[in-house]
């Protein structure tokens, strides 16, 4: 029996059971058919963050940021480019803590940018501070 991997759909939040040997085969949604990862971050809101945080079996690495952070804003393509290099077997997601408060008073984030890998909704590590995209590739992979 093939091993198999729940993976929430970024446009329809529709939880996908894809095996893992289809996992670099550029999945698509058995529900809206739409890609499953698209190499970009996702930006979350409080109403979806736990369906990709908690029932979602690819980890999630979340940037916490905010608009009139200057750091944040440098880290922003930097982060952009290491979800390209980090999907499909990351999912990276964005919570603007402006927008989004009660995500990141839940996870007690006091200073931007804030980077966190969650797995199973469990968090795993948190690196505050703007990073480079090779700085942010090599973190992520050397967390989980």
């Amino acid at each position: 029996m093939t091993e198999a991997l729940h993976i929430a759909c970024p446009h329809c939040q529709t939880i996908n059971r894809l095996p893992v040997s289809h996992l670099e085969d550029k999945p698509t949604c058995g529900r809206c058919r739409k890609p499953l990862f698209e190499g970009r971050p996702l930006a979350f809101r409080t109403v979806d963050f736990d369906r990709f945080a908690a029932r979602s079996d690819i980890p999630l690495v979340v940037d916490f940021w905010a608009p009139w952070c200057g750091p944040c804003r440098m880290m922003t393509p930097a982060f952009d480019q290491a979800a390209a290099l980090l999907e499909p077997g990351f999912r990276l997601g964005k919570v603007n803590t402006e927008e989004e408060p009660a995500i990141a008073a839940r996870f007690g984030i006091r200073s931007i940018p804030t980077l966190a890998i969650f797995r199973h909704g469990r968090e795993v590590a948190r690196q505050t501070g703007a990073l480079g995209v090779q700085d942010i590739v090599r973190w992520v992979q050397g967390h989980v």
